[in-house]
């Protein structure tokens, strides 16, 4: 399946054992309905606290028998309205959500204006202050290739090491917009809002911009500067050899779609 959602409600993807509500669970159980029988999810890459996804792969093994499309509906008359599957598929065996993925995208949008936008406040990071997109785009071009990220990795970080490979970085922008447009084989915990805290001290002209080159080379976090907040984080993709057949679709949020093509 592919899954849509707005994480502004919900701490994180991942089931808790506290019991708070997270995308996961609230999914296992609108699609163990359909199923007839507990189901257990796995994804693409999981998300953070607030942060929301367009294009969340998942998988699920199952003996019900039900059509592509009587998953897809059926699952989304289960669901709450700020998550949705988009499309579903029967896959073979070989596929894995987690471990088939070449590559992963993410999407970080900033609203650069003086005053706040109250319609998308939960869908972007309101920054009031100029920020120079170029400058931040030049900043960010010494994390592409194969690097400790250590400097970028929240403390708590869980994963076993901090070398991850960024295939590509940009930083544009779209009338009061910028988006910030990551891919790689893989991301540390809270690894693109680190960035992305970085860069919008480069681009409002308070650090230079070899700034985040130097902070990559300490590899250490303390020096890393603010995370920036959850609110304008989207995953937007997980690449897959295409011998697997997933849909392309434009890469969101939609509502950037359109900014684009204006653009």
């Amino acid at each position: 399946m592919i899954v849509e959602y707005d994480g502004s409600g919900y701490f994180g993807w991942q089931v808790q054992k506290t019991g708070v509500t997270t995308i996961q669970s609230v999914l296992e159980e609108a699609i163990s309905q359909v199923a007839n029988h507990p189901v257990d999810t796995i994804c693409s890459g999981r998300t953070d606290s607030g942060v929301h996804a367009c294009r969340q792969v998942i998988h699920f093994d199952t003996n019900a028998r039900r059509k592509d499309y009587g998953w897809t509906v059926g699952t989304n008359t289960k669901l709450p309205d700020d998550i949705s599957i988009q499309w579903a598929k029967e896959m073979n065996h070989h596929f894995h959500a987690r471990f088939s993925t070449r590559e992963r995208r993410y999407r970080y949008v900033i609203y650069n204006y003086p005053i706040p936008h109250s319609i998308l406040r939960n869908g972007m990071t309101w920054i009031k202050y100029p920020l120079d997109h170029q400058v931040m785009h030049q900043a960010a071009q010494c994390l592409v290739g194969t690097h400790d990220f250590s400097t970028f990795r929240a403390a708590n970080c869980q994963a076993a090491s901090p070398v991850r490979t960024i295939k590509g970085i940009s930083v544009e922008r779209y009338g009061n917009m910028l988006v910030l447009d990551v891919r790689a084989d893989g991301f540390l915990y809270h690894m693109v809002r680190n960035i992305a805290g970085v860069l919008i001290d480069i681009g409002s002209g308070r650090q230079p911009v070899d700034w985040c080159g130097y902070l990559l080379s300490l590899c250490d976090r303390n020096r890393g500067g603010v995370t920036a907040k959850a609110a304008g984080l989207y995953f937007v993709d997980a690449i897959y050899d295409s011998v697997f057949e997933l849909p392309e679709t434009p890469v969101g949020p939609n509502f950037l779609t359109w900014m684009q093509d204006k653009g």
